[in-house]
C-alpha cells in the first residue's frame, strides 16, 4: 500500500477471515504490535502503525523486498560465510528484543527475512513474551514450532532469552548443513522434536571447528550451559564472521585431520558395544511403537516407550515419537495428601500404579483417557476419568495439563451418587450445540441407572395412588389428560401398575439388577419426587456424561444390541464417575422440546451415535429401554431448565431447483476415473458367516487412497450381489475403522450379498473426530467433504467393477441415518446403483449450501428406493422431514415405498431385515 502522508510505500497486515473468530489469534495479533512496537533495530521489522477497521486489525510495516530464509534454503544449503553473516545480525536483532524483554519464541527460517541488498530482519512476533508479564496459560503449553523449539519449551516451561538461542543454533546448522540436527532422514521432524540430549550429528568436514563449537553450544539440552546472552553469542559470531577466523580454522582443521581418525578409530571398539545394545530399540521397538502410534494404540505405544526408555533413554526415534503417545499431568487434590493411583481406561482389571501423595508434579502419562483413584483417610475415595485436558469444543487429548481433583468428607455425599463440579457447561449434543452455554453449580447425580429393586420401593409404597407425587400435568400432544385417565395408562403386562415390563406388579424373576425400563417421563418425574431427587436437565446429564470422550467411552459401553445388562458394573464409566450414561437404557431428562421430552444416551438397542445425539420423545412413551437415572442440585429448578427446541427446516413449501442450475452443481461433482491401483492388505477368515478383506484404491483427489471393508458370504456363489454401505453419524466421530458396525449390514451377508463398506473422506481415520463431518451448517468444509464422499463412493464402485466375483450390474446402496439423509445426492448421480435402502433418515432439519443440498437432488434420483423409518423418530420426523424426502424422489411411484414402524430412531432389526431383503429380491433378484 502506499502511505499518501508520508509519501512511502508499506505492508500491511490483517488477520485472515479464517482465524480472525478466534480470540488467541487476536491476542497473538496484538502481542505482535505491542512487541515489535517498542523495538527500532536495522535487523527486526519495522511497525509504523496499529489500528482496526471494521474490527478487523491490522499493522502498518515497512514494505521488504526480498526473500525468507526458508525461500533461500530451497535452494540449497549456504556457505559457511554466508551463513555466520546471517546468524550474527539474527544475533544483534535478539540482541535489541531481550533488552526490551521480549523472547521471540518462535525463530525460524519462515521467520528470517534476507533483503535484497539490505539488512536480516527478523519477523513475526505474534508467539513473543514479555519476560517478568507471563501469562498464565503459557504454564504448560506448547508454544512454537515442533523443529525449532528449545527443550524447555517442549516441556511447557517458560521460555527465556537462551531460548532464542537454541532456535538461532537450530537455523544456524541448517543453514550450513541443509538439514535439521536432529532429523535422521533430512526432512523436519514428523512427530516433533523431543527434549534434545546434546548428541548433535557431526557437521561435516568442511565445518570449521570453531563455528561448530559455536552451533553444540548453542545447542545445550541445559539452558545453563548455553551463551549466558545474544550479545555474548553476536560477539562470538562477529569474530568468526572476520576473513582470517576461517582461513586459519582451515588450516588448523587440516592438519588436524589424522589425528581425528585416529581418535575415531580408538573410539569403534566402544561405539559398537552400544550399537548392540541399541539395535533392539532402533531396529524393532521403536518401528513398532511408530505402528502403534499410527493404528491409535497409544497406550500400548507407551508401555513399550518405557521399556525402550530404561534402554536408551536420549535415543532420537523414541525422543520424536514420545510427543505422540504420551502426556505430561500435574495432579493436585484439596485437601492435599491423597493417595493417587491411575491406569488405562480401558484396562479393566489391571493393576493400579501409585503415583505418590498429592500434589503429583508433572509426570509422563499415556496420551489416553485415564482412571484415576483417589484415596485419603476420612474421606470419601474418589474415582475418575480424565485425560490431561478436557472438555468440549478442545478436544479429549492434550499433551501438557494439571489436574484438580476435590475430595468430599465420608458421609457428604449419598449412596449411589457422585459430585460433579460446577462451571461452564456447553451441550455438546448433535442438534443442540448452537444453544447457550449455562452456569451450573456443583451438584450430585446417580451412579447408576435406577434399577428395578429400587422402583420396586416406589410401587409398594403406593407411588401410584399418591397424587401428590405427580406435578406436571398430563398431556398427549397439545391436550391435557385428566389425572384419573393418565395413571390408569400406567400399568404393566396384567393390567397392575407399574411399568410396561413387569407383571402382577413386579420385575422378573432375576432382573432385580436390570435399569427399571418400559416408565414414561411421567412416572420417572414421580419416582423423583418420592425419592427427594430431580432428573436431570440435558445440561447436567450432557456435562456428567463426558461427551466429549466418546471415543473412549462408546466403546467400554452396553450398544450390543442383545438386551439390557445390570447396574453397577463400570461400563462407559464416566468422568466423574458414572456409568452406563452411554448405551443399556436412554434416559429421561427434565426438558421439554415442544411436545415431547429429552431422553438421552442412547440404549443397547441403537448405534453408538446415539449417546452424543439428542433425542425427545413423547412423555407418555413407555418403551422398553426408556429408563432414567436422577440428580440433586440446588438449582435444578432454572439452570438449563427451560424450553429447548429442535429448530426445523420445514420443505414443505419450498421447491427445488431448476434443471440449469442443478446441471451446475452436478458438475462439481464430476471426477476423472485414473487408474485404481488397488490392493488387499489384510484378510479375516474369523466370522464363520464371511470373510472380510481391508482393501484399497486410489481416491479420485488429492492422491490419496480410500479404505474399504470388503464382506464377501459364505453362502450363495459368485459374483455375489453388492450392497454398498453408507453409516451414520457414528462414523463422522470415531476415529478407527476397526470399530464398524456389522451387525446393521449382517442381514444382507447372511442371505448371500456382498457388502462392500468404504471408509468415506471425513470419517473414521480419513479425518474422523470433528464435527464439520456431519455438520451442514452451511460451510464450505461441509460442501467440500460431501463432493469427496460421493467421490468416493464412484471410486468404491469401480472397484466393485473390477473385481470378477462381485455382480457388476446388481448394485445397491444402503444408508442409515446420515447415510440416508445423504443419498438422494449420491444416488442423482451415479447411475450405477440400481436400488436403494434408506434407513431411519429423511431430508436433513439443517440448512446446508444448495449444492449439497439433498432436496435438490431427490427429484433427479430415479432408482427404486425403499424408505424404513420410526413413527417416533426424532432426528428426522415423519411429517417435515421423511414424507417430504419420500414425496420428493423422483423415482415413480410403484417403485418406491416406505415403511413406518412403531419405532424410535431405528426400526426393529427384523422388520429391517424381512424389509430390505424383500426389496433386494425384487429388483436385483434373488441370489445365486
Amino acid at each position: 500500500a502506499s502511505d499518501a502522508r508520508l509519501g512511502r510505500e508499506v505492508a500491511i497486515k490483517v488477520l485472515s477471515s479464517r482465524v480472525r473468530e478466534n480470540p488467541e489469534s487476536h491476542r497473538r495479533f496484538q502481542q505482535e504490535a505491542l512487541a515489535i512496537g517498542g523495538l527500532s533495530h536495522p535487523n527486526v521489522l519495522a511497525v509504523h502503525d496499529v489500528d482496526s477497521h471494521d474490527g478487523v486489525p491490522y499493522l502498518v510495516c515497512e514494505l521488504l523486498e526480498g526473500e525468507t530464509l526458508r525461500d533461500r534454503l530451497h535452494t540449497g544449503r549456504l556457505s559457511v560465510e554466508e551463513a555466520v553473516r546471517i546468524a550474527h545480525q539474527i544475533a544483534e536483532g535478539l540482541v535489541a528484543a531481550h533488552a526490551k524483554g521480549i523472547i521471540h519464541r518462535d525463530l525460524k527460517p519462515e521467520n528470517i527475512f534476507l533483503t535484497r541488498g539490505g539488512p536480516v530482519k527478523i519477523l513475526d512476533f505474534g508467539l513473543a513474551r514479555f519476560s517478568g508479564r507471563r501469562r498464565e496459560t503459557d504454564q504448560g503449553v506448547l508454544l512454537g514450532t515442533l523443529g525449532y523449539m528449545s527443550p524447555e519449551q517442549l516441556r511447557g516451561e517458560p521460555a527465556d532469552e537462551r531460548s532464542d538461542l537454541f532456535s538461532l543454533g537450530i537455523v544456524l546448522y541448517e543453514m550450513v548443513c541443509g538439514r535439521l540436527p536432529f532429523a535422521s532422514d533430512g526432512s523436519v521432524l514428523a512427530g516433533g522434536i523431543a527434549v534434545i540430549t546434546g548428541k548433535v550429528p557431526f557437521m561435516g568436514a568442511a565445518v570449521p571447528r570453531p563455528l561448530e563449537v559455536v552451533v553444540r553450544r548453542c545447542l545445550e539440552t541445559d539452558r545453563g550451559r548455553r551463551f549466558s546472552s545474544a550479545r555474548e553469542l553476536a560477539g562470538r559470531l562477529d569474530a568468526l564472521a572476520q576473513p582470517a577466523t576461517f582461513s586459519q580454522a582451515r588450516r588448523l582443521w587440516k592438519a588436524g585431520a589424522v589425528a581425528a581418525v585416529l581418535a575415531l578409530a580408538a573410539g569403534a571398539t566402544l561405539l559398537l558395544r552400544r550399537e548392540r545394545r541399541l539395535r533392539w530399540a532402533r531396529e524393532q521397538a521403536i518401528p513398532r511403537m511408530a505402528e502403534l502410534v499410527e493404528k491409535g494404540d497409544l497406550v500400548a505405544a507407551y508401555s513399550l516407550g518405557a521399556e525402550v526408555e530404561k534402554v536408551a533413554p536420549a535415543e532420537p526415534g523414541l525422543l520424536r515419537v514420545w510427543p505422540e503417545m504420551s502426556q505430561l499431568i500435574s495432579v493436585t487434590t484439596e485437601p492435599a495428601g491423597a493417595d493417587v493411583y491411575v491406569r488405562a481406561y480401558d484396562a479393566q482389571g489391571a493393576t493400579w500404579k501409585h503415583l505418590g501423595r498429592s500434589p503429583i508434579p508433572q509426570t509422563r502419562l499415556p496420551l489416553a483417557l485415564l482412571r484415576w483413584r483417589l484415596t485419603k483417610e476420612g474421606f470419601e475415595p474418589a474415582e475418575r476419568a480424565s485425560s490431561a485436558n478436557d472438555g468440549w469444543p478442545i478436544g479429549p487429548w492434550a499433551r501438557i495439563g494439571a489436574l484438580r481433583f476435590v475430595l468430599d468428607k465420608l458421609g457428604a455425599v449419598p449412596a449411589g451418587m457422585v459430585r460433579v463440579p460446577g462451571g461452564r457447561a456447553a451441550l455438546a449434543l448433535a442438534g443442540l450445540q448452537q444453544l447457550p452455554s449455562v452456569d451450573l453449580k456443583d451438584y450430585l447425580i446417580d451412579r447408576t441407572e435406577v434399577a428395578n429393586k429400587d422402583f420396586k420401593r416406589f410401587v409398594d409404597a403406593g407411588g401410584y395412588r399418591r397424587r401428590a407425587l405427580w406435578q406436571v400435568e398430563f398431556r398427549e400432544g397439545k391436550a391435557a389428560i385428566p389425572w384419573a385417565a393418565g395413571i390408569a395408562r400406567f400399568v404393566d403386562r396384567t393390567g397392575r401398575p407399574g411399568p410396561s415390563t413387569w407383571e402382577s406388579g413386579d420385575y422378573p424373576d432375576g432382573q432385580a439388577g436390570l435399569p427399571v425400563t418400559g416408565v414414561s417421563w411421567y412416572e420417572a418425574a414421580a419416582y423423583a419426587a418420592f425419592a427427594g431427587k430431580q432428573l436431570p436437565t440435558v445440561y447436567h446429564w450432557s456435562r456428567a456424561a463426558g461427551l466429549w470422550a466418546v471415543e473412549a467411552i462408546v466403546p467400554a459401553s452396553n450398544f450390543s444390541g442383545k438386551g439390557l445388562l445390570p447396574v453397577g458394573p463400570e461400563r462407559g464409566f464416566g468422568p466423574f464417575g458414572t456409568s452406563d450414561m452411554a448405551g443399556n437404557a436412554k434416559e429421561w431428562c427434565w426438558n421439554t422440546s415442544g411436545e415431547r421430552r429429552y431422553i438421552l444416551g442412547g440404549s443397547f438397542a441403537e448405534p453408538t451415535y446415539m449417546f452424543n445425539d439428542a433425542d425427545a420423545q413423547a412423555p407418555m412413551a413407555r418403551a422398553a429401554d426408556y429408563g432414567f437415572r436422577l440428580m440433586l442440585s440446588p438449582e435444578a429448578s432454572t439452570a438449563g431448565a427451560q424450553l429447548i427446541q429442535w429448530v426445523e427446516h420445514d420443505y414443505r413449501n419450498e421447491k427445488p431447483v431448476g434443471d440449469s442450475v442443478f446441471e451446475h452443481y452436478r458438475t462439481q461433482y464430476e471426477y476423472a476415473p485414473g487408474p485404481l491401483r488397488a490392493s488387499v492388505d489384510a484378510v479375516d477368515d474369523a466370522a464363520p458367516g464371511w470373510r472380510k478383506e481391508t482393501v484399497s484404491f486410489a481416491a479420485a483427489y488429492g492422491g490419496e487412497r480410500v479404505i474399504a471393508y470388503l464382506f464377501t458370504p459364505r453362502t450363495g456363489s459368485p459374483p455375489w450381489q453388492t450392497v454398498i454401505y453408507f453409516p451414520g453419524a457414528g462414523a463422522g466421530w470415531a476415529r478407527r475403522s476397526s470399530e464398524i458396525e456389522v451387525r446393521f449390514v449382517e442381514h444382507f451377508l447372511k442371505s448371500g450379498r456382498a457388502v462392500l463398506y468404504p471408509v468415506y473422506k471425513g470419517t473414521y481415520e480419513r479425518g474422523g473426530g470433528a464435527a464439520e463431518n456431519i455438520d451442514p451448517s452451511q460451510t464450505k468444509r461441509y460442501r467440500d467433504l460431501t463432493v469427496a464422499k460421493s467421490n468416493d463412493l464412484g471410486r468404491s464402485i469401480d472397484y466393485l467393477q473390477s473385481r470378477p466375483d462381485l455382480d457388476h450390474e446388481k448394485i445397491a446402496f444402503d444408508g442409515l441415518s446420515w447415510g440416508a439423509e445423504l443419498a438422494p445426492v449420491f444416488l442423482a448421480l451415479e447411475h450405477r446403483i440400481k436400488v436403494a435402502i434408506l434407513v431411519a433418515g429423511g431430508l436433513p432439519l439443517q440448512r446446508a449450501f444448495p449444492d449439497v443440498e439433498a432436496f435438490n437432488f431427490a427429484p433427479r434420483v430415479r432408482q427404486p428406493v425403499l424408505m424404513i423409518n420410526g413413527r417416533y423418530e426424532w432426528f428426522d420426523p415423519l411429517n417435515t422431514s421423511q414424507l417430504p424426502l419420500f414425496r420428493a424422489l423422483g423415482t415413480s411411484e410403484r417403485d418406491k415405498r416406505h415403511v413406518v414402524a412403531e419405532s424410535g430412531h431405528l426400526p426393529p432389526k427384523d422388520l429391517l431385515a424381512k424389509e430390505s431383503l424383500a426389496w433386494l429380491d425384487r429388483y436385483l433378484g434373488p441370489v445365486r
